[in-house]
């Protein structure tokens, strides 16, 4: 599976359903980020992942923000 960060993904995910995309489920929200799934066109299971840098950061990841 392949997962990318995204930004504003409630307005991409509706986006995404407009163009026809497979979305899995439903936006799951932590304290660190919001995750969603959709499949693209050749079967293939994707994560879009919209952090929350502050969070993520004192976790001890990085990012390029």
């Amino acid at each position: 599976m392949v997962n990318y960060r995204v930004q504003h993904i409630e307005a991409l995910v509706e986006q995404l359903k407009e163009n026809g995309v497979q979305v899995l489920d439903e936006i799951e929200t932590y304290d660190y980020g919001k995750f969603v799934h959709i499949m693209d066109p050749e079967g293939n299971k994707i994560e879009l992942w919209e952090p929350v840098d502050h969070v993520f950061t004192q976790m001890g990841g990085e990012t390029t923000k």
